[in-house]
């Protein structure tokens, strides 16, 4: 009250003050101190404005024009300011540069910025701006040539009005979610040089007439929804640098135009569908250092001409359907650092030619590469040998063996070679790489045993040679790994112990020693890791008790099975215990026979008074529930009736009906709009308005006063919540995260006894009656729940981009609206609890039996994002399958991800995609999301990707046809 009252004196009073005679209060410090009084500043970094100052000239943040003192910039960049920009900056009326980036203001942009006629630069980038972008900022936006709204939450169409801020240089708009196509008239900005409206939802084709403008330095169009093909004028650049349209929907074969981009140093085209060959006039671009055309559908041979672009440094071909061998100009690249053709259908040789370049980064991996794992013996440049980081030429068919020279590329981070057909044993020098991290050579015919020197790469954070004939062994040197998180063993001839140098590796979260010939028994130590997620011993020889505590109390049985000799309450096996020899007794001796009948009276003297003790509980328990029952009698002749008819008055206030005691309570409404709520002639939280049930609360539904319906969540965790403060500050915090597929938090009431939650009414049901309620009649389509899976994907990546986790993923919580959008719901409640207790949230959730992430078991791994993604990839394969996540039989429990992965494994994953479809799905797309959901349902975290790689990869293999398949 005190702020607003300020603001309206000083737009009154403050011209009769500034022709008064006193010159401490001029225009720029008075519009400075208004902005300050509007903003939280949490690190006080503002303290030196003072308002007593005559001039702003020496405040943080303030520069000033020497000859005038006045404000020429304001720079507050990651201030951490919160609030809204206010019109009181009107007052800097030589204002050239405003940039207040990586802060947390929010509210809409305004619009009277467009006043302040000298802005040359505006830069609101980071913060948590909302709405759209005023067209009113543009019309007359006097010498402006840059601005950046960057990662923001910005929505709407870019304003028609751009076209007309004729001194525009630069527009950064990306990160935010504005729709609608590009407008043509974007290209009459002549003399704008940097555009990027990057990760936007932009539809629509590319308008034609780009080479209008004709200063462009930078386009960057990445990650939209951009179709059609690549204007043919886009040749008439000629000064542009740098071409970024990937991730997009964009199609056909590339232009011959581009040949003319000789300046252009970066094309960025991958992800999209563009087909056809590579024409040997991408050699014309002779500018070029990163050329990017990955996860496209290309064709062909690689063109000889590729050597001609000698600034190369990136090169990245990979997933597309390119043929024949590399070529050999390549080596013509000098400046070749990155080289990824990986996932083609490339044949010949392994190049000798890649381990003389002072490659960092090879990648030949997914072709059809053969020949010897040659490595040539003398390199001409020594110092190729240490500039390699990543060298992946897995899944080939590359035979031969391991060359010992390996272990002269001594900064290896990332060496694969599984899944070839490399004999003979592992080299010795393998030791001598210390600073790898990966090392995979499963999936070969790889004999001999494990060296010793293994111990000697002490960087190995992930350790695969399962799938080999490896004998022997396990090296207890291997304890010199210490930063080991992976260790997979499976499937070879492995014999002796399991050593209990491994208990010493406190990393680990994954060990798989399945299917070998291993023996002896578990040593106890390995208790000790307290990360462990995954510990695989099945298909041995084991004996003896398992180890007890930590990861071991809940190890899966099938973890442990098909070692017969093991014993302990994991394998449902006793193990044998020790017994005392019995007492024979003489039947013949007089004295033992009076010791047995005293043993025999002692014994019913025991028993008797063991019954006594049990009768006596079974009184006592009686007598409690008695008193329990009578108490909550007494309780509840104290309080009002369950059946109290509560009442949303036309006021927007909260009330009991006339029949009840009134509480005082608070009603908040985000959306100021709402007009109050009626509950019609029925009780709100009367039974008869319930909608459904969950771990947090009962739903009722009811309707504003404008007839908008809603849904009200009583929620069950009162005694649980700390206080109203807390929970107004946590519900806030959720009600101000909005996403197309997200549940809208509209408001909350609060009273120390009952708080409602209430949200937007979503009236067509949930996911999971869609899948296992209809009748199959109304069988989701395929096209339907692809929509569903990436819907529901991009509300969570929302989600998490606000730094808020679900906690509950399950397909009860994703409703469908009218249109079969997802919108997931329930998410953040966990908040509103004082701590994110593993057991109130375990109970909280246990209706989400089968989506809960692993790391909800072990206390000392940190809950996350991840659960999420683990959540969601339980809920992908649900939908694809139409099969529940676990599933109780009468002999037996099926869990579906196992099913779906064994499947997988067997090639026959097409039989898990639910059969009610009868095959009206692609193939195309209906295997690599299944693979997706296997991956996001890990058992390790870190193996999961985050919720904006998983949106990438489902636009990415979304099959184009959609029409097809409905």
């Amino acid at each position: 009250m005190a702020v607003a009252l300020f603001t309206v004196l000083f737009f009154f009073l403050v011209p009769l003050l500034v022709n008064s005679t006193s010159p401490a209060l001029n225009d720029d410090v008075l519009g400075l101190i208004v902005f300050r009084a509007g903003l939280t500043d949490p690190q006080s970094k503002l303290t030196s404005w003072n308002e007593d100052d005559n001039t702003p000239c020496n405040w943080v943040g303030i520069k000033c024009n020497p000859n005038t003192n006045r404000v020429t910039e304001l720079v507050l960049n990651g201030f951490s300011l919160s609030g809204h920009i206010s019109r009181s900056l009107l007052r800097l009326q030589f204002l050239k540069i405003l940039s207040l980036s990586r802060n947390n203001f929010n509210g809409t942009i305004n619009p009277l910025l467009a006043q302040l006629r000298s802005l040359h630069f505006i830069d609101l980038s980071e913060n948590s701006l909302s709405g759209s972008i005023p067209d009113e900022l543009f019309r007359q936006c006097g010498s402006l040539r840059a601005i950046s709204l960057a990662r923001n939450d910005l929505f709407g169409s870019i304003p028609d009005s751009l076209s007309s801020c004729s001194t525009l240089e630069a527009v950064d708009f990306s990160h935010n979610q504005i729709s609608g196509s590009l407008p043509s008239e974007v290209w009459s900005l002549t003399r704008l040089r940097s555009l990027d409206l990057s990760y936007n939802l932009l539809e629509g084709e590319i308008p034609s007439g780009i080479h209008n403008s004709f200063h462009l330095r930078e386009v960057n169009l990445r990650n939209n929804m951009i179709v059609g093909r690549i204007p043919e004028d886009i040749g008439g650049c000629l000064l542009l640098k740098s071409l970024d349209l990937s991730q997009n929907s964009l199609s056909g074969a590339l232009p011959e135009s581009l040949k003319k981009l000789s300046l252009c140093t970066s094309l960025s085209l991958s992800g999209n569908l563009f087909t056809g060959g590579v024409q040997n006039w991408i050699g014309n671009m002779r500018s070029l250092q990163s050329l990017d055309l990955a996860a496209n559908n290309f064709s062909g041979q690689i063109p000889n001409s590729i050597g001609d672009l000698q600034f190369l440094k990136v090169l990245n071909f990979s997933v597309n359907g390119f043929t024949g061998s590399l070529p050999e100009t390549l080596a013509s690249c000098v400046n070749l650092l990155v080289l990824d053709v990986s996932m083609n259908s490339l044949t010949g040789s392994l190049p000798q030619w890649i381990f003389n370049m002072g490659l960092r980064s090879v990648s030949l991996s997914g072709n059809k590469l053969t020949g010897r794992m040659d490595f040539p013996t003398l390199i001409s440049k020594p110092a190729a040998y240490q500039s390699l980081l990543i060298f992946d030429v897995s899944s080939n068919a590359l035979f031969g063996e391991i060359p010992s020279v390996i272990g002269s590329f001594r900064n290896l981070l990332l060496l694969n070679m599984s899944w070839n057909d490399l004999n003979g044993s592992i080299p010795a020098s393998i030791g001598e790489l210390k600073t790898t991290k990966v090392l995979d050579l499963s999936s070969n015919r790889i004999h001999g045993s494990i060296p010793s020197e293994i111990g000697g790469a002490v960087s190995l954070q992930e350790l695969r040679m399962e799938t080999n004939f490896l004998t022997g062994r396990i090296p207890s040197e291997i304890e010199n790994c210490s930063s080991l998180t992976s260790l997979i063993l499976s499937k070879n001839n492995l014999t002796g112990p399991v050593p209990i140098a491994i208990a010493n590796l406190t990393d680990l979260i994954t060990i798989d020693l399945s299917f070998n010939n291993l023996s002896g028994t578990l040593p106890k130590e390995l208790t000790n890791l307290s990360h462990l997620l995954i510990f695989n011993i099945s298909h041995n020889h084991f004996q003896g008790e398992l180890p007890v505590g930590g990861f071991f109390n809940t190890i899966p049985l099938s973890s442990v099975s098909g070692n017969p000799s093991l014993c302990g309450s994991a394998v449902k096996h006793s193990c044998p215990s020790v017994h005392p020899k019995p007492i024979v007794l003489n039947p013949n001796s007089s004295a033992n026979g009076s010791s047995f009948s005293s043993d025999l009276h002692h014994k019913r003297i025991v028993l008797s008074i063991s019954a006594l003790i049990a009768i006596g509980a079974a009184v006592f328990i009686g007598l409690g529930v008695v008193v329990v029952t009578v108490l909550n009698l007494c309780v509840r002749n104290t309080m009002p009736p369950s059946a109290a008819p509560f009442a949303l008055s036309r006021d927007g206030d909260l009330s009991h009906s006339a029949t009840t005691n009134s509480n005082s309570g608070k009603l908040v409404m985000f959306s100021g709009d709402s007009g109050g709520f009626v509950a019609g002639n029925n009780a709100l939280l009367n039974k008869g308005n319930e909608v459904g049930r969950g771990g947090f609360g009962t739903v009722y539904q009811t309707a504003l006063q404008d007839g908008r319906p809603v849904a009200v969540k009583k929620l069950n965790i009162s005694s649980l919540i700390k206080s109203q403060e807390v929970f107004e500050k946590e519900v806030k915090k959720l009600g101000e995260i909005r996403h197309r597929n997200l549940i809208s938090l509209e408001g909350y009431y609060w009273t120390p006894s009952l708080q409602l939650l209430i949200n937007e009414y979503i009236c067509s049901g949930n996911l999971y009656k869609h899948l296992h309620e209809e009748q199959s009649i109304n069988c989701l389509t395929w096209q339907q729940r692809f929509n569903i899976i990436l819907g529901t994907a991009k509300g969570l990546a929302h989600l998490h981009q606000a730094n808020t986790i679900h906690y509950n993923m399950k397909s009860t919580n994703i409703l469908i609206d009218e249109s079969g959008e997802p919108k997931v719901g329930d998410f953040g409640l966990a908040r509103l609890l004082p701590t994110l207790d593993r057991y109130i949230l375990s109970s909280k959730i246990q209706s989400a039996l089968g989506y809960m992430a692993p790391e909800f078991t072990c206390p000392t791994v940190k809950i996350t994002e991840k659960c999420d993604v683990y959540g969601f990839g339980i809920l992908l394969l649900e939908v694809v399958t139409g099969q529940k996540p676990v599933e109780y039989m009468e002999d037996d429990v099926v869990v579906l991800c196992d099913t779906v992965r064994g499947a997988l494994e067997e090639g026959r994953v097409e039989e898990c995609v639910d059969g009610r479809l009868n095959g009206n799905f692609p193939t195309e797309e209906a295997m690599p999301v299944i693979k997706l959901g296997l991956i996001c349902a890990s058992q390790v975290p870190s193996n999961r990707p985050d919720m904006g790689e998983v949106v990438k990869i489902l636009e990415l293999i979304q099959y184009p046809s959609e029409g097809e398949w409905i």
